[in-house]
């Protein structure tokens, strides 16, 4: 019986995708001197800062990381929330289920960049990475977050966008969904247990 669902943030709640990646490409042209294209970037999408300036070879990744997280607020006009997603999640919370979030922002950028649109309250849970020595696709973050809520993995849906949320959610144990209007692609989402076209999609599955 479904007793809870767990939505990530970029890309599922926010779409965060041009300010995640320009604000990456500016703080890598300063630090680096090198130029990349937006679509060498794309992989960041759905992954801890770090785990992105690890594979970028980043030399000092601390100094960087904080560079880069403060460069994502210059890029917050071109955030948002999707649209009718507020009102799912305002709907969700009327129900008899509980309602939690695990991302890959730090604590910090949740505090900064996803509590200042008023959805945090609506969220028993917010397991950040900050939260867990393993990150997605690793499943601690989701049992992190699914032992909070009291909650068994199989009477709850991980609502994401990337391949990182889809294998975080199989090797849990809970369902997941794909929300397709961050994803873009069905592709490589074969193990979906739901393709959500769109936010009120998720009514539909509850």
């Amino acid at each position: 019986m479904l007793q809870a669902i767990i939505f990530d943030v970029d890309g599922t709640i926010l779409d965060t995708e041009q300010a995640i990646l320009q604000s990456l490409q500016r703080t890598l042209r300063e630090e680096t001197e090198r130029e990349y294209a937006l679509d060498e970037l794309r992989f960041a999408l759905g992954i801890p800062g770090k785990d992105t300036l690890k594979r970028l070879n980043v030399d000092d990744i601390e100094t960087v990381h904080q560079k880069w997280s403060a460069a994502v607020l210059d890029f917050s006009q071109e955030v948002s929330v999707f649209p009718k997603l507020e009102a799912v999640i305002q709907s969700l919370a009327s129900k008899p289920l509980q309602l939690g979030i695990v991302t890959s922002k730090t604590r910090q950028e949740v505090t900064d960049e996803f509590d200042p649109f008023g959805l945090s309250d609506y969220f028993t849970q917010i397991i950040s990475a900050s939260d867990t020595e393993q990150h997605k696709p690793h499943p601690e973050p989701l049992l992190t977050c699914l032992e909070l809520l009291q909650v068994a993995p199989e009477d709850a849906i991980y609502i994401g966008d990337s391949v990182y949320d889809l294998q975080c959610a199989k090797q849990a144990g809970a369902k997941f969904a794909l929300a397709l209007w961050g994803a873009k692609t069905t592709k490589g989402y074969e193990e979906a247990d739901y393709v959500l076209q769109e936010p009120t999609d998720i009514l539909t599955i509850i």
